[in-house]
């Protein structure tokens, strides 16, 4: 079956950073955006008035509760007649506020970190994935799903292990729907991105371990949003197709996976 030229793209957590430049770009293709984001309206709006084209739509949902996960795809199917292509950005992403190295928090905060760090970037995706692959299904047409991982996976977390596991389950999970979706000849991929001097980034990069942070790289340099979505709309584009369960390092060769 020929995939449509303008497709319906759902990108999950889009209102700033990677989600971002993933929307921008799928947008100045010409496809159709649903720009989701949690709870940032305004930085989601400015998303979608960046975007080329027209008939995108802002949407906001908690994907860390099931309910509301579910609904989220129902309101995209309704508000763009349908969903071609699944990112999964949405994450919650480490920082100094849930960092939660054993020995340096009580349990009660690892038990809160590590639930909803799991909740969201990892069955908050497992969840939207079920829903868009069904609705795909349901239609009867071919489709493609890309899950926004991350380096730290492969490399450990030992500040943030909740976020590592998280993303290393997303990674397993997005193969195992590589091989579940194949007769439905919907396309399943990952990338893994090394460190992206995104907004939330910008002041650890001008600080002290700046310098630490490009030296990762033999580049000597971090990678950009934009890098990181031209990986993704490579992987949703038909031409990824025969790709389908790879990971996909976009890390500047700081970290090599044997």
């Amino acid at each position: 079956m020929t995939r449509p030229t303008s497709r319906r793209v759902l990108v999950t957590g889009a209102s700033r950073g990677i989600g971002r430049a993933v929307a921008q770009a799928f947008a100045a293709q010409g496809d159709t955006v649903a720009v989701h984001y949690a709870s940032s309206p305004g930085d989601a709006e400015q998303t979608l008035a960046s975007l080329a084209g027209d008939g995108h739509v802002l949407l906001q949902a908690d994907v860390g509760d099931p309910d509301a996960a579910r609904r989220l795809v129902e309101d995209v199917v309704e508000a763009l007649g349908g969903v071609d292509v699944l990112v999964n950005n949405a994450a919650v992403a480490p920082g100094t506020a849930n960092r939660h190295r054993i020995g340096e928090v009580g349990y009660e905060a690892w038990q809160t970190t590590w639930r909803r760090m799991i909740d969201v970037d990892l069955l908050g995706a497992a969840n939207v994935t079920y829903c868009v692959a069904d609705h795909l299904i349901g239609r009867g047409v071919p489709g493609s799903i890309v899950n926004v991982g991350s380096r730290g996976a492969f490399r450990g977390e030992p500040d943030f292990p909740a976020y590592g596991a998280a993303k290393a389950a997303l990674h397993a999970f997005g193969q195992s729907m590589a091989v579940a979706l194949a007769p439905h000849d919907i396309s399943v991929t990952s990338v893994a991105p090394g460190f992206v001097a995104t907004e939330r980034q910008l002041e650890k990069l001008d600080g002290p371990a700046g310098d630490e942070l490009r030296a990762q790289s033999p580049h000597g340099r971090v990678g950009t949003a934009e890098e990181v979505a031209a990986a993704v709309v490579y992987l949703a584009s038909p031409a990824a197709a025969w790709s389908t369960g790879a990971v996909l390092d976009v890390n500047g060769a700081s970290y090599l996976r044997t």
